[in-house]
């Protein structure tokens, strides 16, 4: 049913200490908003600093997409307070604009109303932009205003030392490189726990179907509401941010060479879909280039190895440099039940999940099984709360009911709160695993059927709009914890200073610049 970890448990608990200094950053994207649930029109509020630079309030696909980062920690609760200054700031600083709580997009009346991100005239800048050209022209510019927060997690060198006998992080990179390979095959095969508990994108505003080819049977409220009754996360579905040209492209995660040889090969891989889009349109490009990727964080993937970058180095050059330093858990729904997107119970439960992910045994993957895991996803994600809905264990056709797969699992998290627990002296990993477990007996526990219930009663418009005015009130109010205002208009300043070094240090043109970074 899943892998028996027993010994691999009881090893932990006999080093309790190896999980000593887990460190996390948190990335959350939200849509700026009008008044009336409307995306905004305006440009990135100069308040928020230079969004190429500023080291914690950038934009994603759109102007009106926002992304607030956290610089990594060791301590959790100091994290998401971190996090809530961000948001502190941001609320005070929008003026008659909200942060949208969903993380499927408000009412948006035309494609053309998106604006792409800007980030100035420098050629790094620039480039951001255009390839965000590209993915409007290759999947639609709806697809790019969805939100997700992501968790990054590295476990701490003490744990490779002890659990693998490394000596240092370099020498002992191909280890901890294949320890984080193993947590990435894991949670293919079991990260269908994350929309089952936290999803929380069942239904959709009609708006964003417009003119979108769905075969998904909805069931449609007056409000122009679309939901499927027992789904947990549309954002991560085939409608959402997924991508459908990519999930041949035979990538695997069994060891740094093969991953990195296949994303190298899929951004060097000439794609006959986009080819036809062109690459320019007399001057004005439309693409970076039309292979398969135009770079490789066009790899819509449900979680990341990754190594953060030196200039001008390619993610996955910085892999092959220095093995992975710590792994991108994609698949959490914005919270709408949290003003700043994901709570401490998210991020505990992922803490546990992410520890057993590395301490669970994980055959190798073929890119078959690997289509194949993503059946359970897909079952989860359209029918996660159907009443006796089942959990495919493996390519045969075994299946195993979900509500028993899933309360296995907590058997063995909750031996990994016991000794997290036991090093902070208190039982909050375990409080989690108790709250955690009951949604499996109780599928109304689950985000999806919390936040669908308010939905079917008021419409995803109206549930957005009262929660973004609800938190928006919250946030100005509350005083700032970590950060002070000093802090907030350095950083402002020094963003602005940094762009403006930026623009004057470039010495190519775009288009000797474009051809070293491999547009066409």
């Amino acid at each position: 049913m899943i892998p028996d970890v027993s010994q691999a448990l009881s090893w932990l608990e006999a080093h309790p200490h190896a999980l000593k200094g887990i460190r996390r950053g948190i990335e959350r994207e939200t849509l700026r908003v009008t008044a009336d649930g409307k995306l905004a029109t305006t440009g990135h509020p100069e308040k928020l600093g230079a969004a190429l630079t500023h080291h914690w309030i950038t934009t994603d696909f759109a102007e009106a997409l926002l992304e607030f980062i956290t610089p990594v920690d060791d301590n959790l609760d100091h994290l998401l307070t971190f996090l809530r200054d961000i948001h502190r700031h941001v609320a005070r600083n929008l003026g008659d604009e909200r942060m949208w709580p969903l993380s499927m997009p408000c009412f948006i009346e035309a494609e053309q109303d998106i604006e792409l991100a800007q980030f100035g005239s420098s050629n790094i800048g620039r480039m951001k932009t255009l390839y965000r050209e590209g993915l409007k022209n290759r999947y639609g510019a709806l697809m790019q205003t969805i939100s997700g927060v992501h968790y990054n997690f590295s476990l701490p060198l003490e744990f490779w030392q002890a659990w693998a006998g490394v000596k240092d992080a370099e020498s002992g990179k191909e280890q901890i490189s294949a320890g984080y390979f193993r947590l990435i095959r894991n949670y293919y095969r079991f990260g269908w726990v994350i929309p089952y508990l936290f999803g929380a994108s069942p239904a959709i505003c009609s708006s964003f179907l417009k003119g979108r080819e769905t075969t998904l049977p909805f069931e449609r409220t007056e409000q122009g509401m679309c939901y499927l009754p027992y789904a947990t996360s549309l954002r991560l579905s085939d409608l959402g941010y997924t991508n459908k040209s990519q999930s041949n492209l035979g990538i695997t995660f069994n060891d740094l060479q093969s991953y990195v040889e296949g994303l190298k090969r899929a951004i060097a891989t000439p794609s006959e879909e986009f080819a036809k889009l062109g690459v320019k349109d007399g001057d004005r490009y439309l693409q970076l280039n039309s292979n398969v990727l135009q770079i490789e964080n066009e790899l819509y993937a449900p979680i990341r190895p990754k190594r953060v970058t030196n200039s001008g180095e390619t993610p996955s050059d910085a892999l092959l440099r220095g093995g992975i330093e710590y792994i991108e858990v994609r698949s959490l729904d914005i919270n709408p039940f949290s003003p700043i997107g994901v709570d401490a119970v998210q991020a505990r439960f992922l803490d546990l999940f992410l520890v057993w992910c590395v301490l669970a045994d994980a055959p190798e993957m073929s890119s078959d099984e690997l289509l194949c895991t993503r059946k359970n996803w897909n079952r989860v994600i359209l029918e996660g709360r159907k009443p006796g809905q089942t959990i495919g264990m493996g390519c045969d056709d075994s299946r195993e009911p979900l509500a028993k797969v899933g309360k296995a699992l907590f058997d063995d998290l909750r031996r990994v709160a016991e000794v997290l627990d036991s090093e902070a002296g208190d039982s909050q990993y375990q409080q989690v695993c108790d709250e955690l477990v009951a949604a499996f007996d109780d599928p109304d526990l689950t985000f999806s059927a919390r936040i669908l219930k308010a939905m079917k009663e008021e419409g995803t418009g109206r549930v957005g709009l009262e929660l973004a005015e609800q938190y928006r009130q919250m946030l100005i109010e509350e005083p700032l914890e970590i950060l002070t205002e000093a802090d907030l208009a350095n950083e402002q300043e020094a963003s602005w200073e940094r762009q403006r070094n930026v623009e004057a240090s470039d010495t190519l043109s775009f288009e000797e610049f474009l051809k070293q970074h491999g547009g066409s």
